[in-house]
């Protein structure tokens, strides 16, 4: 006799196996990142089909087997319309589930994850002006995502001498884990220049004040720093985790 879970879920990805059959990886509120078995559900007569597509948000059921635990119900609860319309917004979702995907390996309830996905998904399902504010998201989940995984970066004091930072030139280094001043960057080969300006920008980001990052305007030189130096920070910790 098996034993019947049921929980929410976001699927963040899903694969082809054999004829008719899916395997889903969701990540849920209750268990974390499940990988779970939709057993011919790719048939037009399967009931779970419309409630399993990517980016949905439902409430599943699901049964342990031997291999595989594999999905017996499945009830949609949202399906994240607004964002579903939008390229931009879409890909934004991708990145985010790729970067929860690969940097979390096991099944593990996290609360906090799941309060942050969420809040991401719904941020990135509202209504505002795109070019102005859905990038954000993105970077508002990343930078408090990692810092819940334990890669908080030091963004007050100099990682090398701790001394508060001042504004002047000053460099960010991902094996360092943070800002290093002009004087101790000079023994550092692998960092980035980072501007004061974006550094404010990452303060507000991981005091999860929302509201107050949705409403500065961000400047493109700094879009790009931003930038630069988040994908820098993603390889050091995908590095880290392999």
């Amino acid at each position: 006799m098996f034993n019947h879970y049921r929980t929410l879920g976001l699927v963040l990805k899903k694969e082809e196996r054999g004829e008719a059959d899916q395997l889903f990886t969701i990540y849920t509120k209750d268990f974390g990142k499940l990988e779970i078995l939709g057993r011919a559900i790719r048939k037009i007569t399967s009931k779970l089909r419309a409630s399993t597509d990517i980016f949905y948000l439902s409430e599943i059921e699901f049964i342990q087997g031997k291999a595989y635990k594999t999905l017996t119900d499945a009830i949609l609860i949202d399906k994240f319309g607004i964002l579903r319309k939008s390229l931009r917004r879409f890909k934004i979702a991708q990145s985010i589930a790729e970067i929860l995907n690969n940097l979390i390996k096991g099944q593990e309830k996290d609360e906090e994850i799941w309060q942050l996905l969420m809040e991401a998904f719904n941020k990135l399902n509202a209504r505002y002006k795109e070019k102005d504010t859905v990038y954000k998201v993105y970077y508002y989940f990343f930078w408090n995502f990692l810092f819940l995984l334990g890669y908080r970066p030091e963004i007050y004091n100099c990682v090398s001498c701790q001394k508060r930072l001042v504004p002047e030139k000053l460099y960010f280094t991902s094996e360092e884990g943070g800002v290093v001043c002009y004087k101790c960057s000079k023994g550092i080969k692998t960092k980035k220049e980072i501007s004061p300006e974006v550094i404010k920008i990452l303060r507000i980001i991981l005091k999860k004040d929302w509201m107050l990052l949705e409403k500065i305007k961000i400047e493109q030189k700094f879009q790009k720093i931003l930038n630069i130096i988040s994908k820098d920070y993603l390889s050091f910790v995908l590095s880290e985790n392999k």
